[in-house]
């Protein structure tokens, strides 16, 4: 049965008066966005990752994923995993396992090491699933994971949805 996507909310203000984006305002194929926000990882009870020089990628109807340069993590916590998987826009991807602290997240990142000409910047930059991480911050508010198990967006205050990736989602 085929469901039609919801209606995308329109921008409004949030919380302290700023402007909501919509991630139903986002393109397909999606954008490459540099971002100065302060992007903050743990994972074993650490810090892991602390960056102001990441990208973001926008789509619609997702929330953006974030990808940090690999100088943005601690040293040792990344291990190339096995796997890959092909994204019709970025090209093959590469699969990471982050482990510190006793807790190890198998494939929970991955980056583009030869992306297509549209995301060459972004080349071996590295995006985490939120969820599998004990925490993620964007310029200090805690993200909320995308739902679902396939898409790594970050959920934050200043994106609205609906967001593609909860049950009966896929066919939007």
């Amino acid at each position: 049965m085929f469901r039609s996507r919801p209606k995308p909310e329109k921008p409004r203000a949030g919380q302290d008066g700023v402007l909501q984006e919509s991630v139903w305002d986002y393109p397909r194929p999606p954008r490459l966005e540099r971002t100065h926000k302060r992007i903050e990882i743990w994972l074993g009870g650490e810090k892991i990752a602390d960056t102001t020089e990441a990208y973001r990628v926008l789509e619609t109807s997702h929330p953006p994923g974030y990808y940090l340069p690999p100088g943005a993590f601690a040293p040792g916590v990344l291990a190339r995993d096995q796997g890959s998987s092909m994204c019709e826009f970025k090209g093959a991807a590469t699969y990471w396992t982050l482990s510190v602290g006793g807790k190890t997240a198998q494939a929970a990142g991955w980056s583009y090491e030869s992306p297509t000409p549209a995301f060459q910047e972004m080349a071996g930059y590295i995006a985490l699933y939120p969820g599998r991480m004990d925490e993620c911050r964007v310029d200090g508010e805690k993200v909320i994971p995308q739902p679902g198990n396939f898409y790594g967006g970050w959920i934050t205050s200043d994106v609205v949805g609906p967001f593609k990736g909860a049950a009966g989602t896929m066919g939007w």
